[in-house]
């Protein structure tokens, strides 16, 4: 039977297999650019797959190797919150933008008409809101959750015992 920590080192690596997924769908199949703070945001959940798998490969450093994941959903989580404030006006947010330029066969005319054409992205308008919560909002949610289930799994007594 599997150990707690052996099904959250896996959970976690689902988690955002599933999350990096939908983002990454929503972008090259429903055609939704991301911004920078965006693409911050997938940071911490690759970080989170990596260290799921390697928390379920290495037995002796599992429990540390769950608490770094919880802290690093919970940071991106920090993360998502902070852009869903930007993206509702309550924070100030970066004045850079992003957009997704080829440089294609290295012709210069071409090139400045993909600049000149490229749509802005921008972090303080939400590219999809449900129910009045950007995605952002909805990472941030899911993110502080997960984060501090890991981290509370990983801490409490016990946690290497059968579930």
């Amino acid at each position: 039977m599997l150990r707690r920590l052996d099904l959250l080192s896996w959970l976690t690596a689902a988690l955002g297999i599933v999350v990096l997924g939908t983002v990454l769908a929503s972008q090259y199949l429903g055609g939704l650019q991301p911004c920078e703070l965006c693409l911050y945001q997938r940071w911490p959940w690759g970080a989170a797959i990596v260290l799921g798998v390697l928390a379920a490969a290495i037995r002796p450093a599992r429990r540390v190797l769950v608490l770094l994941a919880g802290a690093v959903i919970l940071l991106g989580g920090l993360l998502a919150a902070y852009h869903a404030g930007v993206e509702y006006g309550w924070f100030p947010g970066f004045t850079a933008c992003t957009s997704a330029i080829s440089l294609g066969n290295g012709d210069v005319s071409a090139l400045r008409d993909q600049l000149l054409n490229a749509p802005v992205v921008r972090c303080d308008v939400p590219g999809f809101v449900l129910f009045g919560i950007s995605m952002a909002g909805y990472n941030a949610i899911l993110s502080l959750v997960a984060g501090l289930v890991l981290l509370t799994a990983a801490i409490r007594p016990g946690s290497s015992r059968s579930a």
